[in-house]
């Protein structure tokens, strides 16, 4: 980078924090920015000049600004279920720097590079955080995958069910086999959303009020089998892979034989599978519905564990928000509703919540929701205080508390799982580059970039 001229601060911005997360723990520190990137981490005692100063209370941290690589913006053509605008306030609000967003849900979807440049056009001037973009592998469209990928897609979203949405059909067995072939020769990453259409086909189906019988019609092992098909394919071909939203604890242990047996394999969960327990939703609460489901108060356990572990990568949000009447709040019916939890501006206090009673540090929560994320989806500058890269940075209260009100969240539509709890850590102020972002008690002005692929 250009040295400053002589006379001008060395500097644009200069953050002087008690309390950091690094990327080898905790500690204190100032650290210098200069044209969007993190330029300088020093002592906290030592001087640094700059234009601007931030000085951090004695109750924050400053965080890297995390990463959430699982976002359905469903913009545009369903973009009354949420949009770029919302979305990225949303994020921003809640600590989040850069998102990916997922390729289904919009119209059209993400499934080939013309669907590409339209989604690109319309978040273009609208984001208020970094914005990627995951291509989708669905039926029909395998000689698209090249395409896609030299156009800068992260990686690729498929199913091995229903979606949920008839345009983004799910691969057949032979097709995830030849999909995966063509994405190892390009090192490729596909994302799974692993639960076996078989196995949900001979479940009971779901209906009614009772969250027992939705439960039951995702059961666990649609889970574990369609995860041993994904590992096997990945260990034979060689072939990268990412287990999306994991729910069910039961798969632990073969994913981490893969991984001692060199499969590569990552894995995600969100956090209402760590926050809630199946047994503590009421009939009717449509608002928990997700697939696949909110399980046990054991299971959760056993996924928090899996996460010490480190079998479990990262946490993101599954953000997928609809309108309050597709939930069918009328009704309460768990077979009709929409399955998705709203909950992109709460991740980061929510998993500190159940973080912090179990003894975790908040090192454990920066690596699972900003460094491992951006290594997985490949954002090389992001998810780290460390020089070089972008100065994207969340000042968070730990101590601070709140109990969440649906109509205060910048999510366009008010409806979250979450309402009414309690929840401890409060994001006080998120940068971006450098830059206070809208959401955070700055310039309303979006600043967010898009993002290619190995320019980020």
């Amino acid at each position: 980078m250009a040295a400053p001229a002589t006379g001008s601060p060395a500097f644009d911005v200069v953050f002087r924090a008690r309390r950091l997360i690094g990327p080898h723990g905790e500690g204190s520190a100032t650290v210098g920015v200069r044209d969007g990137r993190i330029a300088a981490v020093e002592s906290y005692d030592t001087p640094l000049d700059g234009a601007e100063v931030v000085e951090l209370a004695d109750d924050e941290v400053l965080l890297p600004g995390l990463v959430d690589s699982h976002v359905h913006v469903n913009d545009p053509g369903r973009a009354e279920w949420e949009g770029f605008d919302t979305a990225t306030r949303a994020a921003a609000a809640g600590g989040i720097t850069t998102i990916v967003d997922m390729p289904l849900n919009s119209l059209p979807p993400t499934i080939d590079t013309g669907a590409l440049e339209v989604k690109r056009k319309s978040a273009t001037g609208r984001v208020h955080v970094d914005v990627g973009f995951w291509g989708g592998a669905v039926h029909g469209n395998l000689t698209e995958l090249r395409g896609l990928h030299e156009a800068g897609v992260f990686g690729f979203k498929c199913f091995l069910l229903h979606s949920g949405v008839d345009e983004f059909p799910p691969l057949a067995p032979d097709e995830l086999d030849a999909a995966l072939r063509n994405l190892a020769e390009h090192d490729a990453l596909m994302i799974v959303h692993a639960e076996d259409s078989d196995a949900i086909e001979h479940a009971p189906a779901p209906h009614g009020e009772a969250y027992s019988d939705f439960l039951a019609s995702r059961p666990r092992g649609a889970e574990n089998f369609a995860i041993a098909q994904v590992i096997e394919l990945a260990r034979r071909i060689g072939a990268r892979v990412h287990i999306l939203h994991l729910s069910s604890s039961d798969a632990l242990p073969m994913i981490a034989s893969a991984r001692a047996d060199g499969v590569r394999v990552t894995v995600e969960t969100c956090p209402h599978y760590l926050n809630f327990a199946a047994e503590e939703i009421p009939d009717g609460a449509t608002q928990f519905k997700a697939c696949p489901p909110i399980r046990e108060a054991r299971n959760r356990e056993l996924l928090w564990k899996g996460l010490a572990d480190g079998i479990i990568d990262c946490v993101v949000s599954d953000h997928s928000p609809c309108t309050a009447d597709l939930k069918r709040f009328d009704i309460g019916d768990f077979g009709v509703a929409w399955g998705g939890v709203s909950s992109l501006q709460l991740g980061l206090s929510a998993v500190w919540t159940q973080a912090r009673v179990r003894g975790y540090a908040l090192s454990d929560v920066v690596r699972w929701m900003a460094r491992r994320p951006a290594e997985i989806a490949g954002l090389r500058r992001k998810g780290a205080i460390s020089v070089g890269h972008d100065a994207d940075l969340c000042v968070f209260a730990p101590d601070d508390a709140f109990v969440v009100d649906v109509a205060k969240l910048a999510h366009r539509n008010p409806v979250s799982p979450y309402h009414g709890r309690p929840l401890s850590g409060v994001v006080r102020g998120t940068w971006l580059r450098g830059t206070r972002i809208a959401g955070t008690g700055a310039d309303d002005s979006p600043l967010g970039q898009l993002l290619t692929r190995g320019d980020a």
